[in-house]
């Protein structure tokens, strides 16, 4: 099994879900974060005062997947993410060991 780990923008998450859906993937945990890399941050002005933004807002989506079908969701998570503008972001793959789905006991790939 494989953990995927994808911080995204956004306004990409409804689509990106809905691609993952299509593709068979049945669960996901989303969380608002913020975060920095090449798109740095940014000046805002607000009340007439201008301040730097160091931190921007992202979605982190974490999907536990078969091995199998790692590389699909990874290229599925990526090519709908993209906007060809800095700041798409960025997707990570880790190995899990285990999994349990606590309703049932089930485990490992039925626990999926």
């Amino acid at each position: 099994m494989k953990l995927i780990i994808a911080a995204i923008k956004p306004f990409k998450l409804e689509e990106v879900r809905e691609a993952l859906t299509s593709i068979g993937v049945r669960g996901m945990m989303v969380t608002e974060i913020k975060g920095f890399g090449s798109q740095s941050g940014h000046t805002e002005i607000y009340r007439g005062a201008e301040y730097a933004v160091n931190f921007v807002p992202k979605v982190k989506l974490e999907v536990v997947v078969s091995a199998a079908m790692a590389d699909q969701v990874v290229e599925t998570i990526a090519s709908t993410a993209k906007t060809d503008k800095i700041g798409d972001g960025k997707i990570f793959v880790l190995d899990v060991s285990q999994a349990v789905r606590v309703r049932t006991g089930e485990t490992n790939e039925e626990a999926l």
